[in-house]
């Protein structure tokens, strides 16, 4: 017997986070949204330009939303924004919302749109709250980094020889080869340690990031040097995945530089001055 095919909803509610946007047109802005079980979707908020719009102050980048959609030819129309989660003191500090692109980047740079990205979806939330939470956002990024290698079937080895698959011992010598997938031993040939050597200490944090939860990794006391060692690392071994560099690593760098240190810090007084005064 025939029956007839039920068609989809038009109209549907997500939760989604706001990986970036662009604005369109005299008053309308597309957003790039990664949802639980739709994946990455283009949304059309029209409108939200205007000073009379309703959900302009809501449909902000990094933040948790709750939307209602309609489906559309070219992109979905928003019809409705409530916040879940703001997450609005990572914002406060300009590190911690250029690493917070920095995530977006990666995750949209990731997934397909439409395609389900629930595990990508948990991951980028998690980052961002332990972020939001005063986690250092060096850390956090590298923790997302290594979590997000995993969710996409590349994670790196840093166990064994990705050569020769010969347990790595403590007395030897470490190469970081990223199209390799991981760290190569002394014993194999390949690049010279001169260029691609990675320390003990890179090593152990490097297994930390991909072993021990957020709460051990947050508690960590470690040379400035390991950490830089291990940024680069795995910098190298994401750009090699995606195959090119994340365009918010520039703005990143650039912000942490000691003069931006500085300014970040007189404008974190200035605004402590102000809850101050506005303080009952």
């Amino acid at each position: 017997m025939y029956r007839a095919q039920v068609p989809a909803p038009r109209r549907y509610v997500t939760d989604a986070i706001v990986l970036s946007r662009f604005d369109y047109g005299e008053a309308d802005r597309i957003l790039t949204l990664m949802t639980p079980s739709g994946g990455k979707i283009k949304a059309i908020a029209k409108g939200i330009r205007r000073p009379t719009s309703r959900i302009g102050g809501s449909v902000e980048p990094f933040a948790e939303l709750r939307l209602a959609l309609a489906h559309g030819r070219t992109f979905d129309v928003i019809t409705q924004v409530s916040i879940v989660h703001a997450w609005l003191r990572m914002r406060d500090d300009l590190v911690s919302f250029g690493t917070a692109e920095y995530l977006a980047e990666l995750a949209d740079g990731t997934l397909e749109e439409r395609h389900a990205s629930e595990s990508v979806y948990v991951l980028l939330k998690r980052a961002y709250e332990i972020l939001d939470a005063g986690m250092a956002p060096g850390r956090v990024a590298r923790w997302f980094e290594m979590h997000l290698a995993d969710e996409l079937g590349v994670r790196p080895e840093v166990d064994r020889c990705v050569e020769c698959d010969r347990v790595l011992e403590v007395d030897s010598r470490f190469r970081w080869v990223p199209p390799l997938g991981g760290v190569l031993c002394d014993r194999c040939p390949g690049p010279p340690h001169e260029r691609t050597g990675l320390s003990l200490d890179g090593l152990k944090l490097l297994k930390a990031y991909q072993r021990q939860d957020v709460e051990a990794l947050s508690g960590l006391r470690l040379a400035a040097s390991t950490e830089r060692e291990v940024e680069t690392a795995m910098r190298d071994f994401i750009g090699n995945v995606l195959e090119r560099v994340a365009r918010s690593l520039a703005f990143l760098d650039e912000i942490r530089t000691p003069e931006a240190a500085a300014r970040a810090l007189a404008h974190e007084a200035r605004l402590e001055e102000r809850r101050t005064v506005a303080a009952p």
